[in-house]
């Protein structure tokens, strides 16, 4: 496995050593050692997820308050663009985000840690995504970033508008968005209004 931070080094693209003849591939899609060790802390998980969603759909950008997850996302069904936006008032990344093309085949994964919105977009016909989470869905802490926030400027590979629920539609602008103080407080139970 290779873990590679990218522009916000808090955020890591993590590759998986792939065995592959004519018969077909393996690959360890999980391992909590290694994983640890590429974080540089112990990390639990407690739920798995999995979506299934149509070209077009964007979900996201959503984060929780209070219980924020970290969440390590990848696809086994088609591709996405993903992308985790840093809501951590005291970061020196606050406000700037970092995408990646995740995909079946090239059989990456992202790492976001807690204190981030995440959202991705279908850029196949369909794509199914799975991902872990450091805590349990709340949805009374449940809250969204809209998809094109002026200020986040966030660059989705799509031409007109995406598929999107209501309740993202109805999302937040990033100016007004719930925000987390910094990393400790994305890490534990406190936050504050922008």
């Amino acid at each position: 496995m290779k873990a590679t931070p990218l522009e916000i080094a808090d955020v890591l693209l993590v590759e998986p050593t792939v065995y592959g003849d004519d018969r077909g591939f393996f690959f360890e899609s999980f391992n909590q050692a290694r994983f640890n060790a590429a974080v540089g802390r112990d990390v639990s998980f407690v739920q798995d997820n999995h979506s299934k969603s149509a070209k077009g759909v964007l979900r996201g950008l959503h984060y929780q308050i209070r219980r924020p997850q970290g969440k390590l996302v990848r696809v086994v069904d088609g591709t996405v663009f993903d992308v985790a936006v840093d809501m951590r008032k005291g970061s020196p990344t606050f406000g700037k985000w970092v995408g990646e093309t995740l995909s079946a085949d090239n059989k990456r994964q992202l790492w976001i840690p807690p204190g981030f919105a995440h959202g991705f977009l279908v850029l196949s016909d369909c794509a199914q995504f799975l991902y872990k989470t450091t805590d349990f869905y709340s949805p009374e802490n449940e809250r969204a970033v809209i998809w094109n926030d002026r200020d986040l400027n966030i660059a989705w590979p799509i031409k007109g508008a995406p598929l999107l629920s209501e309740k993202d539609a109805m999302a937040s602008t990033f100016e007004h968005a719930e925000l987390f103080l910094d990393q400790a407080d994305a890490e534990g139970d406190a936050s504050i209004k922008s």
